[in-house]
């Protein structure tokens, strides 16, 4: 592997030179990935000789972390410590007038940096990418590259630890190798300060090294669709140069629905030869907040869908590959949303590349999220951290916010770091410098509300119908708000799911818990705080989300609004959540599969013809004989008709003003035994769009539990999934039983306990009487594989694998 790197360098540097065109050695720019074939060592020595000399070195590929099952296992804590990277790197010639830089994407949290024995560089922040020159020190042949990385406790450092989400260690994100001559351009910064569906200006500011007297710039601007402007030889001083494109007429803009992208490639010569060049990506665009008002993008009103993202994974934690951060930004666009907040920090440089190219508008923040006001070290290292997230993300034109913070004033690390007016004066501060970096961007925060009028942005926390009241009174709540507040936008709602539960009567808009219809009708009891009690039904979140978009989507003078999390993900302040150690408010569980309420979301928001009968996940169901039972489908199309065991229940027509599902609603007659239901409809093209799915319903309720099942089926991938059901005295699959059971496998295999998903964890609470958990079989295939689960109740069953 050592041999393939020398010859990717060695490709690289010569394909370089072909493009230019060049035999000069001094003429290269070169960027070459070097995630593979590292070492790591998980000791938390601070001396480099210790840990250069150590044994116990392990053999991984980046991106790593070593938090990545540890986060999400049921131990408490996770390891918040030190490790050792080490690599080494080849070269098979060195070049002159040639600078050598290793670029990381982002290490967490706290970084120092070693080159063949020297400490060149290190950084303090987890979530923004930084440069090692190793110029002075890079040898021919091979050359030993060490990384000490700490993600130990540091008030100093954000985000707080008292943060709801975990704080993974280690080089998560990706590492290049880079060369570049001597004189080349350093940095490119693009800005848009004039657009209309008219004409557009863009301002580059090119930054070049080592630029010599007949050093000379050129710069091209092509359009998306292949037009071009040009500037030539332009002069440079004091190693700036700022180039003006003035005459773009009629420009290809950029939005969600068409994210147009410019290129703009600039390229310094000497004496007429090529020396560098360098290509940046940009779009034009311009925005408006309406004062009390509504938000406008290119002159017209653009009403904010949003979600959020956290960057991990199930499985891996925060070391997510270029391709599963990608699949993220795809899903979320597929569900027609048109903005993101980036929660709670600055994330991998695929996010960005991502929403640009996808259309996502980018709410971009700053890791201050809870912990109140720091000593000065904390605001030296707050501030750096300001300044790199914008210099880095500048040219991004997805991002319309930089958030200054979330929740900064709660719980604080520091003696008085609640002081409102020491808070407000640093925020102030904070606000000031973003909009001198960026004068053509709003700063934004949420849940300070003493801080609301510093910043251009402001959201109120409002969880209508989870922490407090009920979701109908989501419109009284936002009325309220837009009159307060200049640019009021609502981020963060929702609540918790556990994938797959069902109830036949989830809690009522009003924050009621009903009957069944089982017995006479009881009073209804009033829930305060449902986050509380424990449900967590699907059922329940779809109605939520379903009120709030219909709310959202009928006001002409919103904002707009980001549901809470696009993704299950793990945190360590909800051990006794369903799944120990994640926080459930997805849309999808935390490996990506899709919750009843990802098809709530799309219903109102995708151009993608689909319709989806509430719900694929509920396929055991029970009540008494005559009751019957309201079935929702989530569709964009325009008319739906649905069939029950292939007898058409009638035509329906969507009304997004109607309750629930849009009017897509039809009231069936469950006959016992297995039950079809079929939704279809035409799209705008005259092609049928169906769904189709089928119910096992029940007149007979179930007793009270007496065992838990145990059975297995072989996956594809080779591993057994087990699957456990509460059953009663006539063998009866009790569907309100939601336990906790635990999995245990005693020979023969290794349970994937520790990913945090519905088959990933030896602790969960049942979903309607039913719980499983992946098992990977040991490679001896001569030991049994044995596996138990149990609970309080239910102490111990077993089975084996024949």
């Amino acid at each position: 592997m050592k041999r393939i790197i020398m010859l990717l360098l060695l490709i690289g540097l010569i394909a370089c030179d072909d493009q230019f065109n060049s035999s000069s050695d001094s003429r290269q720019r070169t960027k070459v990935n070097i995630n593979e074939d590292w070492e790591y060592l998980e000791n938390p020595t601070q001396d480099f000789a210790d840990a250069n000399k150590a044994t116990g070195w392990e053999a991984i590929h980046l991106p790593h972390t070593w938090n990545a099952l540890d986060a999400t296992d049921l131990e408490p804590g996770y390891r918040r410590s030190s490790s050792w990277y080490k690599k080494n790197v080849e070269l098979d010639r060195l070049l002159e007038n040639t600078v050598y830089q290793i670029y990381f994407e982002g290490v967490n949290i706290v970084s120092e940096v070693y080159f063949n024995g020297e400490k060149v560089g290190g950084h303090i922040g987890g979530y923004i990418g930084f440069t090692v020159d190793v110029s002075d020190l890079i040898r021919y042949g091979n050359n030993e590259l060490l990384i000490r990385v700490d993600n130990s406790y540091d008030p100093e450092v954000i985000p707080s630890q008292k943060s709801d989400f975990f704080i993974y260690g280690g080089i998560t994100r990706d590492v290049w190798f880079i060369t570049l001559p001597k004189t080349h351009i350093d940095h490119v910064k693009i800005t848009t300060p004039d657009v209309s569906l008219q004409g557009a200006s863009v301002v580059a500011d090119v930054a070049v090294n080592n630029a010599g007297e007949n050093t000379r710039l050129s710069a091209k601007l092509t359009s998306p669709s292949g037009k071009t402007y040009e500037k030539k030889d332009v002069k440079i001083k004091d190693g700036i140069s700022t180039i003006l494109f003035d005459d773009i007429l009629e420009p290809e803009l950029w939005s969600p629905n068409n994210p147009n992208l410019y290129t703009l490639t600039t390229t310094i010569t000497e004496e007429d030869k090529v020396v560098d060049q360098m290509d940046e990506t940009l779009g034009l665009r311009w925005f408006e907040f309406k004062d009390y008002g509504a938000f406008y993008l290119n002159g017209e009103r653009l009403l904010l869908r949003g979600t959020h993202r956290h960057e991990e994974h199930a499985g891996v934690g925060a070391a997510m590959s270029n391709e599963q951060h990608r699949a993220d930004m795809e899903l979320i666009k597929s569900m027609g949303t048109n903005f993101v907040r980036l929660a709670h920090y600055p994330q991998d440089p695929e996010i960005y590349k991502a929403c640009d190219e996808l259309g996502l508008i980018v709410w971009d923040e700053l890791p201050w999220c809870r912990g109140g006001l720091g000593n000065d070290t904390w605001k030296e290292n707050t501030t750096g951290m300001l300044k790199e997230i914008i210099e880095q993300n500048y040219n991004h034109p997805s991002i319309v916010f930089w958030s200054l913070g979330n929740e900064m004033y709660w719980l604080p690390d520091f003696e008085d770091g609640g002081n409102t007016n020491n808070m407000n004066e640093y925020l102030k501060s904070l606000n000031d410098l973003a909009h001198e970096m960026d004068p053509y961007r709003v700063t934004a925060i949420r849940k300070y509300y003493e801080g609301a009028d510093i910043v251009d942005v402001f959201s109120p926390s409002i969880w209508s119908g989870w922490y407090s009241g009920s979701y109908k009174s989501y419109q009284k709540a936002i009325d309220q708000y837009k009159a307060e507040y200049k640019h009021f936008i609502h981020t963060e709602y929702g609540g918790s799911s556990h994938f797959g539960r069902h109830t036949e009567n989830p809690i009522t808009g009003e924050g009621e818990i009903q009957a069944d219809g089982w017995e006479e009708a009881i009073v209804q009891t009033d829930v305060a705080n449902i986050a509380q009690i424990g449900d967590w039904s699907e059922n329940y979140m779809v109605d939520l989300f379903d009120w709030h978009l219909r709310i959202s989507e009928t006001d002409s003078t919103f904002i707009g609004n980001a549901q809470w999390a696009f993704k299950d993900f793990g945190t360590p302040l909800r051990p006794e959540n369903d799944i120990p150690y994640v926080n459930q408010k997805g849309l999808t569980d935390r490996a990506g599969n899709l919750k009843d309420s990802y098809y709530v979301f799309k219903s109102y928001w995708s151009d993608e013809p689909f319709a989806y009968i509430e719900s694929h996940t509920w396929t055991e169901r029970q009540g008494p004989e005559g009751t019957k039972r309201d079935i929702s489908v989530y569709s964009n199309l325009k008319n739906v008709e649905f069939f029950l065991n292939g007898e058409s229940l009638g035509s329906k027509t969507k009304d997004i003003n109607k309750f629930p599902a849009s009017g897509l609603t039809w009231t069936v007659d469950f006959k016992e035994g297995n039950n079809t239901l079929k939704a279809v409809g035409q799209d705008q093209d005259g092609n049928t769009v169906t769904d189709e799915m089928t119910v096992n319903y029940r007149y007979t309720k179930n007793k009270k539990p007496v065992e838990l099942t145990l059975e297995y089926e072989q996956l594809e991938n080779g591993n057994y999934l087990f699957t456990t059901y509460a059953k009663d005295a006539d063998g009866l699959r009790c569907l309100d039983y939601e336990d906790r059971v635990y999995f245990q496998c005693m020979s023969g295999g290794t349970t994937m306990k520790s990913l945090g998903t519905p088959t990933g964890s030896e602790s969960i609470k049942m979903a309607n009487g039913k719980a499983q958990i992946e098992v990977v079989p040991d490679d001896d295939s001569s030991t049994e594989l044995v596996m138990m689960v149990l609970n309080q109740s239910f102490k111990g069953t077993y089975t084996k694998v024949e």
